[in-house]
């Protein structure tokens, strides 16, 4: 009786949890989202390693990360109307599972081809977590309640970029390359544990969907038929692109431009990660003192500044660290400040399918990055203005499509998120 007391939010409404399961439950949800940072960053010092195992290439090697991140991206479209079909526990504490068997399986990969099959299946259920958890927080908690849950699983987010390398180092210094593999099986399976005893369901069976082909296709064509959600989905991914156009360029802005040494990227992501986590920190505690667009348009006024400061800096004085880096911090702040509110406000646009509603989200937002990475990124890497640059152009139109978001909403205050 006590596990299913937990199992369903403890003895707190569903509407109103207490001030310690929400904390909890920030922890458990923030969780969810470093379980990709570190399936990336701890996995990719051991390609030297793995290359002698598996007697393997480098471009060979390269394949199972791209395999990875493309499971990943198409079940981002699935995760959630999955979870608007079965529950939110059940396809999360599945995507949980399925990861920890596929981390343990890498463990024993003993060829380049099992291993390409198990990061594949890494790749299909990384993101469930992640996904499912937005309509989690949606569903649970109400208004600015919401809005300082997801500020909170944000901050926590923003700790796993910076720390995931280090781990990474530190494994490939003191342990073989499967060490890896069981690093990530041990962190899934803790929180495989806390999910089955602590992760409330949150959407009632009456509440759920249809998975028929049919009912899946309806809704896909709602939530993409939708105006505001693309408005909405394009000012949030033009906003993240701000600051993942240096993430993605890291390798050239870092040793070519700034002249860093390879050890010494936490000039660049240590300063832009702490700005994530501020500027969460900072959309929690506003929470109930602004309506969310008034919260978002601060965030855009944070983003001018520091673009503006970017620019002129990158125009007129050398790249000296730290200097050079504290505008993209300064971005940070006002990205992660407004990102809460612009998720919540799309989540709202279909109370019946947030689950859905958040996975087009991800996968519009991972589409956009990786076509930042792959085209954009080696345009711009080798030169902070074009840098700054292109960190303007996206930031005017993320603007753009919050702006006609709002005119088509005479009135719009942001309202409440109930």
């Amino acid at each position: 009786m006590k596990t299913a007391t937990r199992a369903n939010g403890s003895n707190s409404s569903p509407g109103q949890p207490g001030k310690a399961n929400v904390n909890w439950l920030a922890w458990l949800l923030g969780s969810y989202t470093m379980l990709g940072p570190f399936s990336i960053s701890t996995y990719m010092p051991f390609f030297p390693a793995l290359m002698v195992s598996l007697s393997a290439t480098q471009v060979e090697l390269q394949q199972t990360l791209s395999a990875y991140l493309a499971a990943f991206g198409f079940m981002m479209l699935l995760h959630g109307p999955l979870s608007d079909a079965f529950g939110r526990r059940p396809v999360i504490l599945g995507g949980l599972a399925l990861y920890l068997a596929a981390a343990i399986g890498g463990a024993l990969a003993s060829s380049l081809g099992l291993l390409l099959f198990f990061r594949t299946l890494q790749g299909l259920s990384v993101g469930a977590g992640s996904v499912v958890g937005r309509a989690v927080i949606r569903d649970r908690l109400q208004g600015p309640e919401a809005q300082k849950l997801l500020s909170q699983v944000t901050m926590i987010f923003g700790l796993a970029p910076a720390i995931a390398p280090v781990f990474g180092g530190w494994l490939h210094n003191w342990f073989p390359w499967q060490s890896v593999f069981i690093f990530m099986a041990l962190f899934s399976a803790v929180q495989l544990t806390a999910s089955y005893f602590s992760l409330p369901e949150t959407l009632p069976p009456q509440k759920r969907t249809s998975i028929k082909p049919a009912a899946l296709m309806r809704g896909y064509s709602t939530v993409l038929g939708n105006k505001p959600f693309w408005l909405l989905s394009l000012a949030l991914s033009c906003n993240f692109i701000g600051f993942f156009l240096y993430v993605s360029s890291a390798p050239v802005f870092v040793t070519k431009y700034l002249g860093l040494r390879q050890d010494q990227f936490g000039w660049l992501f240590i300063p832009a990660m702490s700005g994530v986590i501020l500027g969460a920190y900072l959309s929690g505690k506003v929470a109930k003192r602004f309506a969310p667009a008034v919260t978002v348009r601060y965030g855009y006024f944070t983003m001018l500044v520091a673009t503006v400061l970017n620019l002129a800096y990158n125009a007129f004085l050398p790249p000296v660290v730290p200097w050079v880096v504290l505008p993209v911090m300064l971005y940070t702040v006002g990205m992660s400040l407004a990102m809460p509110s612009i998720t919540l406000l799309t989540l709202d646009l279909f109370p019946s399918m947030r689950g859905m509603a958040a996975s087009m989200q991800g996968f519009i937002q991972t589409m956009i990055m990786t076509l930042v990475s792959g085209v954009v990124s080696p345009l711009l890497a080798d030169s902070g203005l074009k840098m700054a640059s292109g960190v303007f152009v996206f930031l005017m139109c993320g603007y753009f499509a919050w702006f006609i978001h709002g005119m088509n909403r005479p009135g719009f205050t942001g309202g409440s998120l109930n």
